[in-house]
């Protein structure tokens, strides 16, 4: 009968497992789909924001710019962790 239980609470945690790395797994994409958006738009804010307090019109440009390229960045980051997860 111990036997039996054992076995049932091993399937147990391993489904735990499993559904957690589902959850790990949609977590990641979620995150790549924000990546870009969010770094452009914190950018944008941001540089409207010295744009206005340093009365110029460039900054919002450069911070969409630069935004982009945290977006880019993360995306990449993410997806090299996956890929090292994965293999």
């Amino acid at each position: 009968m111990r036997d039996v239980i054992r076995e049932m609470a091993d399937e147990n945690k391993d489904g735990k497992k499993a559904a957690m790395q589902q959850v790990v797994a949609a977590e990641s994409m979620v995150q790549l789909a924000l990546a870009l958006p969010v770094g452009c738009l914190i950018g944008w804010l941001g540089g409207s924001w010295l744009d206005k307090h340093l009365h110029q019109g460039w900054i919002g440009i450069v911070g969409v710019v630069l935004g982009a390229a945290g977006g880019f960045v993360q995306i990449y980051r993410v997806a090299s962790q996956s890929m090292k997860r994965d293999s």
